[in-house]
């Protein structure tokens, strides 16, 4: 009975946690259209703006370069977008100055990250895309790839067909 109590307590406080999570990301961020699922831990800046649907279950987004989320994005746990960088070219110190170079991201609808994914700052993820867990996005994805590795590679690409004919039916995660 003492265990069966203990899970109960458990199931509650997770539940809990989740919705503490949607509040503070629903605060935090610059802007939001709909729902919100907050699965892991996520930080937001003020210059984030998410569409419908979007569901964290771990990002980090560090920098003031603007973010824009579409609608129903997914990403695995530890995932990082970085959208500043150190001013280094036209700085008035060696290796950088206190100065920084923003860039935004921006991320269209029905975009799933794997684990650990890292964006950079400058870097477009087109609709449906999928980004293989460990890989690091440094430059634009196009619509409907698959891309993985370091940097980022495109190599392969999802039925296009099949993913039209499930949008159009409305069928989300």
């Amino acid at each position: 009975m003492i265990l069966n109590a203990i899970k109960f307590i458990r199931r509650v406080l997770k539940k809990m946690q989740r919705k503490a999570r949607v509040v503070i990301v629903k605060k935090r961020c610059g802007g939001y259209t709909d729902r919100v699922q907050v699965g892991g831990p996520t930080s937001l800046t003020k210059n984030t703006f998410l569409g419908d649907n979007a569901n964290f279950n771990g990002l980090v987004i560090s920098g003031e370069g603007n973010v824009i989320i579409g609608d129903n994005f997914h990403s695995g746990p530890d995932c990082l977008f970085i959208c500043q960088n150190h001013n280094f070219d036209n700085g008035s110190a060696v290796p950088y100055d206190s100065t920084y170079i923003l860039k935004d991201i921006t991320i269209e609808d029905n975009v799933w990250l794997g684990s650990r994914v890292i964006v950079l700052g400058g870097a477009t993820i087109g609709e449906g895309a999928i980004i293989q867990a460990g890989s690091v996005v440094v430059s634009d994805i196009p619509k409907y790839a698959i891309a993985g590795g370091h940097p980022a590679k495109v190599f392969s690409s999802r039925d296009v067909t099949h993913y039209e004919k499930l949008k159009a039916e409305g069928k989300f995660h």
